[in-house]
């Protein structure tokens, strides 16, 4: 059938087809030549609770007595390394000293964390969380991205390296191939 629309007519000329429809790729924060190779264990579930900070007591540490140390390890890794954990960590700090809510800048990286890997909500949202757990919040996200394959300790640059270091190239063959 034809439509009755002379708009119609001029989007799809009878010569040709309409262009094909192509779907994105899935942003995953990680760039493919050094994508981490970890599955999650189950699509849209955090790896670990927010109350279980017991689990890596080290962190935890870090994260009661300097919270910025940890979100500049979180926001370097979550922003693919386009921004250096101590600038990140410098910012928070400002601001948890100026508005005393580091809390304000701390809960967008788990709503991009949460994007990232198709995370669940729960039943509060991110801005609530970070207000009333914040240390508990920055461990959990800390902990998934560990959980998730990143060394944290070495930034994202490092991960990239890390990653690639094992990827040989195919050999080169002098005079192409021959029988």
């Amino acid at each position: 059938m034809h439509s009755s629309n002379p708009v119609d007519y001029q989007k799809y000329p009878t010569s040709q087809a309409p262009p094909p429809i192509s779907q994105a790729p899935i942003v995953t924060g990680v760039p493919a030549s050094a994508a981490i190779q970890t599955q999650p264990s189950h699509p849209g579930r955090w790896k670990t609770g927010l109350c279980d900070c017991g689990t890596d007591l080290g962190n935890c540490c870090i994260t009661c007595w300097c919270p910025c140390i940890t979100f500049g390890q979180i926001s370097e890794i979550v922003d693919g390394g386009s921004s250096s954990c101590v600038a990140n960590g410098a910012i928070y700090t400002l601001i948890a000293l100026l508005t005393g809510c580091g809390c304000l800048y701390s809960c967008c990286y788990r709503s991009k964390l949460r994007k990232q890997y198709s995370l669940t909500q729960g039943s509060c949202p991110d801005l609530l969380v970070h207000c009333c757990c914040e240390p508990c919040a920055l461990c959990q996200e800390y902990r998934e991205l560990k959980n998730r394959g990143f060394d944290m300790s070495i930034g994202w640059d490092g991960n990239v390296q890390r990653q690639t270091q094992g990827v040989a190239m195919a050999p080169v063959v002098q005079g192409g191939m021959s029988r």
